[in-house]
């Protein structure tokens, strides 16, 4: 998502130190204690391998903390390989290329009062850093100062241990675009707003905040950038901060921070309800308690080492985000600020999510995991219907240009077709006929090339910038609110949906045997080339495209012409040249280095489009070839390192990957109730369900080399098709597999064995 034209110098380079994050035994730790918070951090706009940062938050919490390298004004904010850190911020930063909002740090400094951010920048080493999801911790070298944070969902508590003969200083820095602070010594706080923000806001929009220390200031101020610091007590320019000086000889200096974008009187609110008395220690355990709590939805048993913490790991990253808006009330009510309308309402709302990345199978994740949550987080997307006329795409914290399709629509689908229905489908229903029907204010709303696609069946090139891809998803997008139209017996709407499912065939050539872009005359798109990137493209080219069926995967090998050209063509993209032309963008971006430097041929799991493809096999009676190639990327591409992935992670789509991966099944169509299945990692992993219950995979005699399902049964009765059904996991049980190193072609491999498509339909 997003890129850069700069190419990247390397690959896979694991890192030597990684033992260093590794450190005490497995079977003395926790789920939380396994995560890799650093996995994915050593990556820069020319070069993925993640584009992370080490959040130390809640799950779906409404603010994260992290440390920073790099300047404030760099989105790519923490870089693994910098030698200095600026200070502590709260984030919310979704994506380094959708960029940050509402952040501010702190920051220790002793000796000397220092504000600016490069002079205040201090030496570390990553062998004196502990980084957790509940725990950061750091020794500033710089300044002989040892940091530690840890938090709730809205709150943070730091503790600063300084040198006992050196002056001691907390700095606030509250960043440009539009800042606020006041130093209140009398109540040995700091107060402020900021109004940092990279789009998607209303006029009226900031973050509140309040920093509560827990000793009295032996001096105070406030600071402006280039210039020296001011005993003033209140500042507002584009760029202020604030500086307290507090006695070391008195011990550790504890403080906490809350944020608000109501107002300064719900933070006050909040931080009473989250922390009130709590020393950092009791915030501490009880945020390993929630995490644990989290990651241990799904436990497991066996495999190596490095894959229980990629697990773990990746778990951790799948459910960061979206982030929550709302905020508790005293009267126990939620209320949140609308980044839609400007104003406060009471409910739920979530943000910080592109779905055109979490459709695939982040949100299928929480529908096993999560339901209520998910359930919240479709009343919270209708909710921004209301209150802006249209349904969001890729909010931070509102609209935001990004991406293609309309993908709240699977997100429907997907909880439809799984039985979670708690939320207002014919509203939805109304939602998705309005947004297919008109274009948006901007791109990635409503639909772009609406006109074209309503008229034509396929949005024209000519008219459309990334058209193609854009049909494809339409295509898809229109399935999933057929089915939902049709889920609550709203039949007209459902017909006219149904109409446009099979558009994608409009796109196929049968003389070059791709997906390709189309004019408004009808005429092929000239020029073709299947590994030219962009336009009529989204970040890939047809290589990638072509299997964006979703929904109809027999209508699919239809058109290639039958069981065997259509694993033919998926075998074609592992052994294709890896080449990129790289076409609409003129250079290379960062997502074709990837895919070069993986050297899978045009299979390019860096990125979305083509995550799923590999589980495509089973639909054309060749399931063993789907489980060689998902235990081959899970090998390849996953590591628990600062280098352990091999492009965006995204909001957690890339990880979720994995988690359903290493359970051995994977969602191809989210708006079914179907899990595609591929080959599990682990001797065993149980699946704790909402309702009480247990779902366990096992896999008899598995390891590394045993990739391969000889036979499979499904609580005690034989299994000889390749799929799960989703009730089938909810109503608890067990899926058993018997693992080997030789492919078993005879298993699953029938016709009655297939998973469902449009075409073909569930019997």
């Amino acid at each position: 998502m997003f890129m850069s034209t700069q190419a990247p110098l390397r690959f896979f380079c694991p890192f030597a130190a990684a033992t260093l994050l590794l450190a005490p035994a497995l079977a003395e730790e926790t789920p939380a204690d396994q995560v890799v918070t650093l996995q994915g951090s050593d990556s820069t706009g020319g070069f993925s391998h993640g584009n992370t940062y080490p959040a130390v938050a809640m799950p779906f919490a409404m603010n994260a903390w992290s440390p920073f390298t790099q300047p404030v004004k760099d989105s790519f904010f923490y870089q693994y390989r910098q030698p200095k850190l600026r200070g502590l911020r709260q984030t919310h930063q979704p994506s380094p290329w959708i960029a940050d909002y509402a952040a501010f740090s702190v920051m220790p400094v002793s000796g000397e009062l220092i504000c600016d951010e490069e002079g205040r920048a201090s030496e570390f080493s990553h062998d004196k850093e502990v980084a957790k999801p509940f725990y950061y911790s750091v020794e500033m070298d710089t300044w002989n100062v040892s940091a530690e944070m840890t938090v709730t969902e809205r709150c943070a508590s730091f503790r600063f241990t300084y040198p006992e003969e050196k002056d001691g200083y907390v700095i606030l820095d509250a960043f440009p675009k539009g800042s606020s602070v006041e130093v209140q010594p009398d109540q040995q706080r700091i107060v402020g707003w900021v109004k940092n923000n990279s789009g998607g806001v209303p006029q009226n929009f900031a973050n509140h905040f309040i920093i509560q220390f827990d000793q009295p200031f032996l001096d105070q101020g406030t600071w402006k950038p280039g210039a020296e610091p001011s005993k003033d007590l209140k500042a507002e320019d584009e760029h202020v901060g604030a500086w307290v000086k507090i006695d070391p000889k008195k011990g550790p200096v504890t403080f906490k921070a809350v944020s608000s974008f109501i107002d300064q009187a719900q933070a006050e609110t909040t931080l009473g309800l989250e922390i009130g008395d709590k020393d950092f220690d009791a915030v501490m355990e009880a945020g390993k308690k929630r995490w644990n709590d989290t990651l241990g939805k799904i436990e497991i048993e066996g495999g190596l080492p490095d894959q229980r913490r990629t697990f773990y790991t990746a778990m951790y990253r799948a459910t960061l985000f979206p982030h929550r808006l709302n905020e508790p009330g005293a009267d126990g009510k939620d209320r949140y600020y609308s980044p839609y309308d400007g104003k406060v309402h009471e409910g739920v709302m979530f943000t910080d999510s592109g779905f055109w990345d979490t459709f695939r199978c982040v949100h299928p994740l929480f529908n096993i995991l999560f339901p209520e949550l998910n359930d919240q987080i479709l009343q919270g997307v209708l909710a921004a219907y209301e209150q802006s006329g249209w349904l969001p795409a890729w909010a931070s914290p509102g609209h935001r240009g990004c991406m293609i399709g309309n993908h709240a629509f699977s997100l429907f689908a997907d909880a439809w077709a799984k039985g979670n229905r708690n939320f207002d489908a014919k509203k939805a229903v109304e939602a998705m006929l309005h947004d297919s029907s008109h274009e948006g204010p901007i791109a990635s709303i409503g639909r772009d090339g609406a006109p074209s696609y309503l008229q034509r069946g396929y949005a024209s090139d000519d008219k459309t910038h990334e058209s193609a891809a854009k049909t494809l998803e339409y295509a898809y997008n229109d399935y999933c609110a057929m089915i939902v139209a049709e889920g609550v017996g709203n039949q007209e709407a459902a017909e006219t949906f149904r109409k446009r499912t099979g558009n994608y065939k409009n796109l196929w050539d049968p003389e070059v045997g791709f997906m390709r872009g189309k004019l408004s005359t009808g005429e092929w798109k000239p020029d073709f080339d299947p590994a030219r990137w962009g336009s009529p493209f989204t970040e890939g080219c047809s290589w990638h495209y072509t299997w964006s069926v979703f929904h109809d995967m027999q209508g699919l090998i239809d058109l290639m012409g039958g069981d065997q050209a259509f694993t033919d063509k998926l075998d074609d993209v592992f052994q294709a040249d890896p080449r990129v032309n790289t076409g609409a963008y003129g250079g290379m971006i960062h997502e074709m280095a990837e895919m070069i430097a993986a050297n899978m041929g045009q299979y390019a799991h860096g990125n979305q489009p083509i995550q799923h493809m590999i589980y495509l096999y089973g639909y054309a009676g060749q399931p063993w070839k789907t489980q060689i190639h998902a235990r081959e990327v899970m090998a390849r591409l996953y590591h628990p390192t600062p280098d352990g992935l091999c492009g965006d992670e995204d909001n957690g789509q890339t990880s979720a990957w994995y988690v359903f991966s290493a359970l051995g099944m994977y969602p191809v169509n989210p708006a079914s109730d179907e899990y595609v299945i591929g080959s599990p990692i682990f001797d065993k992993a149980t699946v704790h369900l909402d309702n009480g219950k247990t779902f366990t995979v096992t896999a008899d005699t598995n390891g590394p080399m045993r990739p391969y399902i000889q036979e499979a049964s499904l609580n005690g009765e034989p299994l000889n098709r390749c799929f799960l059904r989703h009730g089938e996991i909810t109503s608890g049980g067990e899926v058993r597999f018997r693992m080997d190193s030789f492919k078993k072609e005879d298993w699953a491999a029938g016709p009655d064995s297939r998973p469902s498509s449009q075409s073909r339909p569930a019997k």
